[in-house]
């Protein structure tokens, strides 16, 4: 389990290495390899967060108590892709602010209408990006809520199991002492019936015995 998260750690680290180089690299390339960049580190940016939930799967997977230190190698990589999706974002602002001043040329014959309607488009692609990183942040806190919720209730399972199977050996063990507890009632309740056994038997005998006596007695005194 381990050394398939440490694998995906691994290509994530490449991955996420790459994205640092290209997206710094997105601002000074030609407009035709900047187009081009840009939808290579959007595929890359993808390929990362689909990483990052085979790694998540992997951390549900690992057992509670070692699961902590897994947890936290997450939260860090989570950090670092939304620090790249932000870096990312203002790279193309740039490169949008690149395209806006080709569409209007430098030699200003544009039209002020095209600009405003290329930075009304800018504010709108802004304020359409902010409410998507917004939700995608809010998805991921009901996410990781999600998993801490069922990692708490996977632990009361397991710790209801472990319960369950003490009882159970309780149970097991009051079986066994009861079982003990009827053979030894037995022993003692013969051992008991042997004693008033043999006392009866005493008794009868002394009892003979002093018959005996008496009659030898008396037959001594007729003969005299």
């Amino acid at each position: 389990m381990s050394s398939d998260f440490e694998g995906f750690e691994q290509d994530f680290a490449v991955l996420t290495a790459e994205l640092t180089s290209k997206i710094a690299r997105v601002p000074r390339l030609p407009p035709d390899e900047k187009k081009q960049m840009v939808a290579n580190v959007e595929k890359q940016l993808e390929e990362a967060k689909e990483l990052l939930e085979q790694m998540d799967l992997e951390v549900r997977e690992i057992p509670p108590q070692s699961r902590g230190m897994y947890s936290n190698r997450m939260r860090s990589y989570k950090q670092e892709m939304g620090k790249l999706e932000t870096d990312f974002k203002r790279s193309r602002i740039a490169y949008s602010d690149e395209v806006r001043n080709e569409l209007l040329g430098d030699d200003g014959n544009s039209s002020e209408s095209q600009l405003i309607k290329l930075r009304e488009e800018r504010a709108h692609l802004l304020d359409n990006t902010e409410r998507l990183e917004r939700s995608s942040r809010r998805l991921e806190a009901g996410y990781q809520i999600a998993v801490e919720t069922e990692q708490i209730g996977q632990e009361m399972l397991e710790n209801l199991s472990h319960d369950r199977e003490k009882i159970q050996r309780a149970r097991e063990r009051l079986r066994e002492t009861d079982a003990n507890l009827g053979k030894s009632s037995r022993v003692l309740t013969g051992m008991l019936r042997r004693i008033i056994q043999n006392r009866v038997l005493v008794v009868v005998l002394a009892v003979i015995l002093v018959i005996t006596i008496l009659m030898a007695i008396t037959f001594s005194f007729r003969r005299h």
